[in-house]
């Protein structure tokens, strides 16, 4: 007879519904913490140092959550096969938050354990989807395993700086990480905008341009591995423009007016336009004319965290089998998050002497944003009722 599961909630029923919990949850600690050291009110003994700490946590700690709850959805419906359920979500889900803990002690626990048990999480995740996968012969999401292992790759160039090795590896391991992620978007978005966008608008058909889309996700590909071998000049901003245009072409052929009235949809392009946003900055640093941290945020806070906030909450509605509109308080969660990307980097470029007082803001709306989202998702998230 088997026995009952002990962590027999709907939280744990899916992957999408712990994951998405825990990346919501950790959006709101991870940042506070950030503002609290930055502020000078917190200095904690950490394992990392403080900038990569936010980084690597926000990289690898929230994204690597959006990653897991759309992975061990997604998989099992392109499948058939089984995902992570109950104890066995639970553990891992464990396995994620010990791995955001123990940096803070480092004091008290050995360098390599602390990385091990971080490390260990993407390369679980990878042997977790990859056996449905290879199970039923998906070959065309083989692409999906490779980019994990080399996220996994990326996760540990940076740890092998920290384990005081004496190379200098996790600039590197960032740069990959933040470009690697972005090629994970561009490459579902070609999936996804269009299907979303039919679904949601009815007499929509788009047509899709396959060299486009290969030139756009080939030009960006360039683009971080220049970065990662430290180019820049001419070739660097021309790559990075190419990159730009080939990609607002490819939006352009997925955009139809009435998006602006469907704010699942709006969201998913606007986080799409602040990766547009980063290569044109990238490009603008080429040449000294503005910084590379400006690129590197409307990635990040702009194309990461305006993409994952906007599919964590569509993914959450119809897999919980809501009809697909976001609330009032969600679309305003929307616009709070973008006001956080134009305060992180539009503004600065054009008032640098405000930058602290920007950053403060950018802070406080990205912290409203998510308020919101755990306030609206979180009861949804852990019962199946409505």
């Amino acid at each position: 007879m088997k026995a009952n599961p002990i962590f027999n909630y709907p939280l744990f029923a899916l992957g999408f519904r712990a994951f998405f919990t825990l990346a919501g949850l950790s959006a709101l600690l991870l940042i506070m913490i950030w503002n609290a050291m930055l502020s000078g009110k917190i200095q904690p003994h950490l394992y990392f140092p403080s900038y990569y700490w936010h980084a690597h946590e926000m990289l690898l700690g929230y994204n690597a959550a959006v990653i897991a709850g759309f992975l061990l959805t997604a998989v099992k419906n392109w499948t058939g096969k089984p995902t992570l359920t109950y104890d066995a979500l639970a553990g891992f889900c464990l396995l994620w938050l010990y791995g955001r803990i123990l940096p803070f002690y480092a004091e008290l626990l050995p360098d390599f354990f602390i990385a091990l048990v971080d490390f260990a999480f993407l390369p679980l995740l990878t042997f977790i989807v990859a056996k449905p996968i290879i199970a039923t012969r998906q070959s065309r999401n083989y692409w999906l395993l490779v980019l994990l292992l080399a996220l996994t790759f990326a996760n540990g160039l940076m740890h092998l700086e920290f384990l005081q090795t004496g190379i200098n590896t996790a600039a590197t391991g960032l740069t990959s990480a933040v470009g690697l992620i972005i090629l994970l978007i561009l490459t579902l978005a070609g999936r996804v905008f269009p299907f979303f966008t039919e679904r949601a608008i009815p007499g929509t058909l788009i047509i899709k341009h396959p060299v486009l889309d290969v030139v756009s996700i080939a030009s960006a590909s360039i683009v971080f591995i220049l970065q990662i071998l430290e180019g820049s000049g001419a070739l660097l901003a021309i790559t990075a423009s190419l990159a730009a245009v080939s990609n607002i072409l490819r939006l352009v052929n997925w955009y139809v007016p009435r998006i602006r009235y469907v704010p699942l949809l709006w969201v998913l392009y606007l986080g799409y336009l602040w990766i547009i946003a980063g290569f044109v900055l990238t490009a603008l640093a080429a040449y000294q004319l503005t910084t590379p941290a400006l690129g590197l945020h409307a990635f990040t806070v702009g194309g990461i965290g305006v993409l994952t906030l906007g599919m964590m909450a569509r993914v959450s509605l119809g897999h919980t089998g809501r009809a697909l509109k976001a609330s009032n308080t969600i679309a305003l969660a929307f616009v709070l998050l973008n006001i956080a990307v134009v305060l992180r980097v539009l503004l600065p470029i054009a008032f640098p002497a405000w930058y602290n007082q920007f950053l403060y803001g950018s802070v406080l709306a990205w912290l409203a944003a998510f308020a919101l989202f755990v306030f609206v998702y979180i009861p949804m998230l852990s019962n199946k009722t409505r």
